[in-house]
């Protein structure tokens, strides 16, 4: 029988035992012995592997590390992640785009224990990950952006960045109907021309603080794109569901809307502040409660109003398309009530702030 190697007595000692010292039992042996950092590396490589198995991406597991552990592990998680990527399998647009964004930096120079207990904190996480529902990308490599969603993006980003209130809400609402456009067009090719394209999924990052409320938001931003979210609070993202123009139109909205609310409340804050208030935590969960709800009330109201009559067949079997998807993968879910919204001024000013983001009507497309 052969001898078990330095990473295997390592991971015996810190991966599958919990005592105090099982950590530096495990960073002792690898700090000892430089001839394994190889192995050390190519073993984390084969837990992402195995985390892929389950149904995790990229952006899932820098996401998770971020949450449970700190930046250190989030740099280290991301070199090994860029080091299995030419190993892997060929993967689809989302996948590659997640690989790109990758945090870039070498983590922080220390000494071989620390450096080995880093490693082993996130190897424990690794080989912890629970199954995931699988979102079956198709493999494919990245596709060029459609003019819409150039132009989309574009207002969108000057909605972020100018100081001017109704200036964002004009640019927000042209970028909401413009959503609006390229999501019948794509449903009313489908109908005239019947393609393969079935509703895919992706993964949007609903991060604390305030989480419940950013997954109220998100939630009303993918319902009014023909698109449905569940949440993952434990892990912190919703899995939103649909046709892969009305995805991309509920991350670039969504993402928007969660910096000019941010914004909208910061300035609210300071006001509140100024004339002597300080529950400055149940000031901002109830301004963000408000706003997502308010925002999905609008939303909701201009999503019925955006096509004739004659279009509602094409966009109905597309919902039930949707709705399909999502049941067979959650075919149990629950509801959950906001929880903390206790200020009246939070939420008086959170809606407010909604109603200038509001997203207005358009006549009705033929």
């Amino acid at each position: 029988m052969s001898t078990p190697s330095t990473v295997d007595r390592a991971f015996e000692a810190a991966l599958y035992e919990t005592g105090e010292t099982a950590l530096d039992t495990g960073a002792s042996l690898l700090a000892s012995d430089p001839a394994a950092d190889a192995e050390l590396g190519r073993r984390g490589q084969e837990f992402l592997a195995a985390a892929w198995r389950r149904g995790w991406q990229p952006a899932d597991v820098v996401r998770i590390v971020r949450r449970e552990l700190h930046d250190p592990h989030v740099l280290l998680v991301s070199a090994l992640i860029r080091a299995q990527a030419p190993d892997d399998v060929p993967r689809g647009r989302r996948w590659s785009a997640q690989l790109a964004e990758l945090p870039d930096g070498a983590p922080p120079r220390t000494d071989r224990f620390s450096h080995a207990t880093a490693v082993l904190e996130l190897y424990r996480l690794l080989l912890r990950l629970p199954a995931l529902e699988p979102l079956d990308e198709a493999p494919g490599g990245p596709r060029t952006e459609s003019r819409m969603l150039t132009r989309i993006r574009a207002l969108l980003a000057k909605a972020e960045a100018t100081g001017f209130p109704e200036e964002a809400e004009a640019l927000s609402a042209k970028a909401q109907e413009l959503m609006a456009r390229h999501s019948v067009d794509e449903a009313l090719l489908a109908a005239r021309a019947p393609s393969p394209d079935t509703p895919g999924a992706c993964r949007v990052g609903v991060e604390p603080p305030y989480e419940q409320a950013k997954a109220v938001l998100l939630d009303a931003v993918a319902t009014a794109n023909h698109c449905r979210a569940v949440w993952n609070e434990p892990l912190g993202f919703s899995t939103v569901v649909g046709f892969e123009t009305d995805l991309e139109a509920v991350e670039l909205l969504y993402a928007s809307l969660l910096v000019q609310a941010t914004t909208a409340m910061t300035k609210a804050e300071a006001a509140q502040r100024a004339g002597g208030r300080k529950r400055t935590k149940t000031f901002r969960q109830s301004f963000l409660a408000a706003y997502a709800h308010r925002i999905g009330t609008r939303l909701a109201a201009a999503a019925e109003t955006q096509v004739s009559d004659d279009l509602l067949p094409v966009l109905a079997s597309r919902d039930v398309a949707v709705t399909g998807r999502l049941d067979r993968m959650f075919p149990e879910t629950t509801t959950t009530r906001l929880r903390g919204v206790s200020d009246a001024a939070g939420w008086t000013e959170g809606a407010q702030a909604a109603d200038r983001a509001r997203v207005e009507h358009r006549p009705p497309l033929r």
